[in-house]
């Protein structure tokens, strides 16, 4: 069988060099190699913005390495691309010779412009969001912010500051002083004053940061059993670790790979600077930026819907999963979510589509064997590439994949950040049952039934005469209903006082 053919992405940053190789697989893109490599490109532009031999010497043995995988891919499915230090080099040309000699291919040094459109594009395919949103990806020597809807970029603009040329800047004498981290944080306002109003002015609803930065924030809160949203509080806190460790030799900080020690506190104080600025509430990691924005341009197709609708369609062919039966399940979980959001103070931001989600996807185990399925179901979420989802949520969609049948795993709800621990498990109970009651997969059998709480009380009501007639569905729901009234959640099945069997 002939295999789709691959691309690559190649980005010439300024601080890394990075090439994506991916396949179009079931309607998703899936990766199939990533190589990156450390070229500090920009820590070689001396005062005339001239690159050294030597950084110009580390940026040709990386793409020596990139060389070799590229012979295997189509000469029109290849983009390499040179962004903000090959654009201010004033002897770029000398790098580019040996450069494109290396490779076998041109290489495109990019405007701002056209690199903070390509990163929206990189955004807007790989992460969810409704309305307006503003897009931040600081760079080893530009920062890009970018307004967007859906997959048009609105406003958009390249800035001449990066964690390298901060940190060369601000941070030369290596010290993590509160002076230090001052003078970024105005160097960085002042650069942002040029474009401050017209952002204000603008507006968002959402805010995605798609840098090494954010990258390296969401690790830290991770590893500190933070929520994942990125909060100037929680900025300002990891500022005062940092000076707290007195020199950018000595930084530990807990969650922060030793790769992204020398450049976070100066990408940490140009976010601060923004955050500040714009007077930003939260952000959230984006699911990808330049490379994805560059490889789905060259597969050509714009598809306006929601990044995590595209990657459950595409887990849903890939594992060929019962359409029709998950969105019985889908369906039944959001009337029930409806009938419960008040009483159960269900969050409809978070919760309504994590609980859609869930129930499209409950049957991914089935790919492997059905005894273990919910196991295996979390397993393939939990290792899977999710465009769209972050990492929050992945660990919440994992963990009611995980809950969706026989005992509570409550480890696992406990350990997720996306919601509550409260509403992760009312979120649990809702699919449970939402199961049970499509149990016979077919149109036309789910019976009308309402669903009522108080507190942790949970009534289910269903026609008169029901139970007498499916005999299968009213035991599992009465099996359910004392399992998780054993959890200490008091579940109980009626039937309504009028009404005819289904």
């Amino acid at each position: 069988m002939n295999q789709p053919p691959l691309y690559a992405a190649i980005d010439l940053g300024s601080n890394s060099f990075h090439m994506l190789v991916v396949r179009e697989v079931a309607g998703a893109i899936r990766t199939v190699a990533k190589v990156k490599r450390k070229v500090r490109l920009a820590a070689g532009l001396d005062a005339d913005n001239c690159l050294s031999h030597e950084a110009m010497a580390r940026g040709w043995d990386c793409l020596r390495l990139f060389a070799e995988q590229l012979q295997d891919v189509p000469k029109e499915n290849t983009r390499i691309v040179g962004t903000a230090t090959l654009r201010l080099a004033g002897n770029v040309g000398v790098f580019l010779v040996e450069a494109e000699r290396i490779l076998g291919h041109h290489i495109e040094v990019i405007t701002g412009e056209d690199e903070a459109r390509t990163i929206y594009q990189g955004v807007s395919w790989t992460s969810s969001g409704e309305g307006k949103r503003l897009v931040i990806d600081i760079g080893g020597a530009s920062t890009e912010l970018v307004i967007g809807e859906q997959s048009d970029a609105k406003l958009l603009n390249s800035l001449h500051m990066g964690c390298i040329t901060w940190l060369r800047r601000f941070f030369a004498d290596g010290l993590l002083s509160a002076d230090n981290f001052a003078a970024a944080i105005e160097g960085a306002k002042v650069v942002l004053a040029q474009v401050e109003q017209s952002y204000l002015d603008m507006g968002w609803i959402t805010c995605v940061g798609a840098s090494g930065t954010v990258q390296a924030l969401q690790e830290i809160m991770i590893a500190q059993g933070r929520s994942e949203r990125v909060t100037l509080s929680k900025l300002n806190e990891l500022k005062e670790q940092a000076i707290q460790c007195g020199r950018i030799d000595q930084l530990a900080l807990q969650g922060l790979a030793p790769e992204r020690l020398t450049v976070f506190p100066s990408g940490l104080a140009i976010l601060i600077a923004i955050f500040e600025t714009l007077h930003i509430d939260n952000m959230t990691l984006a699911g990808g930026a330049l490379r994805e924005g560059l490889i789905y341009g060259m597969v050509g197709r714009k598809r306006d819907c929601d990044a995590r609708e595209r990657t459950a369609e595409s887990l849903i062919t890939r594992y060929q999963l019962d359409r029709d039966q998950a969105e019985r399940v889908r369906n039944v979980a959001l009337t029930a979510f409806t009938q419960l959001h008040q009483s159960w103070h269900l969050s409809e931001q978070y919760g309504r589509p994590m609980l859609r989600w869930a129930a499209m996807l409950y049957e991914l185990g089935l790919c492997i064997e059905y005894k273990k399925a919910p196991q295996h179901a979390a397993y393939i979420i939990d290792h899977i590439d999710m465009p769209g989802f972050t990492p929050a949520q992945k660990q919440l969609l994992s963990a009611l994949m995980l809950n969706q049948r026989d005992e509570f795993k409550l480890d696992e709800l406990e350990r997720q950040n996306a919601v509550s621990m409260t509403q992760a498990c009312r979120l649990a109970r809702i699919l449970r049952l939402s199961i049970i009651l499509c149990m016979r997969r077919t149109e036309g059998t789910v019976p009308d039934f309402r669903f009522e709480a108080d507190e942790d009380q949970l009534t289910i009501w269903l026609p008169q005469g029901w139970p007498q007639v499916h005999y299968l569905r009213a035991s599992e729901l009465q099996d359910e209903a004392k399992r998780q009234t054993l959890m200490g959640w008091p579940t109980r099945v009626v039937e309504e006082p009028d009404g005819v069997a289904d």
